[in-house]
C-alpha cells in the first residue's frame, strides 16, 4: 500500500485525448521524464494507486500526453479526468540534483528552523503570487514561510526533513 509520505504531487490529468486512451497531463514537475521510473501514482477514492506508463510525449513545457497501460479507450480515460498525479519519492535520490527539484517536492516534509526548532509539517506550497510560500502546519495554525533557497540549510530526502535558517523576526510576524 502506498502512503502519502511516499509520493508528492506533480500534476493533474485533464481530459482524454483522442479515442485510444491517451490523457492530457498538466504537470508542475517533469521528474517523470528525468528519472528512471515507469509508473505514476493517482489518488483514486482516497487510495494511492500506481499506473504504468506505456508512452508519453510533450505538448509544451507544462503539458504532456500520456498513455497508461490498460487504458485503451476514451471512456476508460475519462475516469482519470481531474485526478491528481503523484510521483514516488524513492526515485528522487541523491543523484537528482537539488536544483532540479520543484517546491512541490517538499510537501509532507517536516520543517525545522535552526533557531526556533521544529516548525511542523509542510502541508502545501502557495505559488499564487510571485513569491512562493511554504505552508506549514505550526501547532494547528498555518505558518507561511518564503520558499527561498538561501533559507534552506539542509535537505534530508530519506527522512523527509527540511532544515531552514529563517531571518530573525520572521516567525514572530505571524503572531
Amino acid at each position: 500500500m502506498i502512503r502519502e509520505e511516499e509520493v508528492y504531487k506533480i500534476g493533474m490529468f485533464n481530459k482524454p485525448h483522442g479515442i485510444h486512451g491517451e490523457l492530457s497531463f498538466t504537470f508542475t514537475d517533469d521528474i517523470f521524464d528525468r528519472v528512471d521510473n515507469d509508473y505514476l501514482v493517482c489518488l483514486l477514492d482516497g487510495i494511492f494507486v500506481p499506473f504504468f506508463i506505456e508512452e508519453y510525449r510533450f505538448r509544451s513545457d507544462t503539458t504532456a500526453l500520456i498513455k497508461l497501460e490498460g487504458i485503451e479507450t476514451a471512456e476508460k480515460a475519462r475516469m482519470f479526468t481531474n485526478i491528481d498525479v503523484y510521483f514516488p519519492v524513492k526515485f528522487v535520490d541523491e543523484q537528482t540534483a537539488d536544483e532540479d527539484l520543484t517546491w512541490n517536492f517538499f510537501k509532507g516534509f517536516h520543517v525545522t528552523d535552526i533557531q526556533a526548532g521544529n516548525l511542523g509539517k509542510l502541508t502545501d506550497v502557495d505559488e499564487s503570487t510571485q513569491n512562493v510560500l511554504f505552508v506549514v502546519d505550526y501547532q494547528g495554525k498555518e505558518l507561511l514561510i518564503p520558499a527561498q533557497e538561501e533559507f534552506i540549510v539542509e535537505i534530508d530526502k530519506m527522512h523527509r526533513t527540511l532544515t531552514v535558517d529563517l531571518p530573525e523576526g520572521l516567525l514572530s510576524l505571524d503572531d
